[in-house]
């Protein structure tokens, strides 16, 4: 059996470098600039002035509204603002221990055999209500809270 031998040129670690550091600049200038959202002054002064200590902020828009994502208070929030500068609402990732006990006695008594995929909190200024999706291997049922008591039907889905 006969070994091929190939000779080949030492590697250039310098040259690569300099390579990899023009990729990333270039990379991080691209992707700076193609998430920027430009954030009207009103929407920017009602977010400065509910969340000064915010960190982490990214903005998002949509047709008639802007979405702030951040952190504040050591949790993500996002903040929702129309494009006059009316806050519209907040949201949050919570986790079932979060919840009220009433909202929690009513998943344990009926919906003991679902998993929760999803749950979250929104405050607005008609109150906060609770919203969580809950499966089994069939369905997929997304439950609203009425209130800090009971739980009531938002969607179903069979899955397939």
């Amino acid at each position: 059996m006969e070994i091929l031998k190939t000779k080949s040129k030492p590697f250039n670690s310098l040259k690569m470098k300099k390579i990899i550091i023009t990729l990333a600049v270039a990379l991080s200038t691209l992707c700076s600039f193609a998430g920027e959202v430009k954030v009207n002054s009103r929407v920017l002064d009602a977010f400065k002035s509910e969340f000064a200590s915010a960190k982490e902020v990214n903005w998002t828009a949509g047709s008639n509204f802007y979405k702030a994502a951040f952190v504040y208070n050591d949790q993500y929030v996002f903040a929702f603002y129309s494009t006059a500068g009316e806050f519209l609402g907040m949201t949050r990732y919570i986790s079932s221990l979060d919840l009220p006990m009433s909202l929690q006695n009513g998943l344990k008594k009926g919906y003991c055999n679902y998993w929760i995929s999803d749950l979250f909190e929104v405050s607005n200024n008609d109150g906060t209500a609770y919203y969580i999706t809950l499966e089994d291997a069939d369905s997929k049922i997304v439950l609203k809270s009425d209130g800090a008591a009971t739980w009531s039907v938002y969607q179903k889905t069979t899955k397939s």
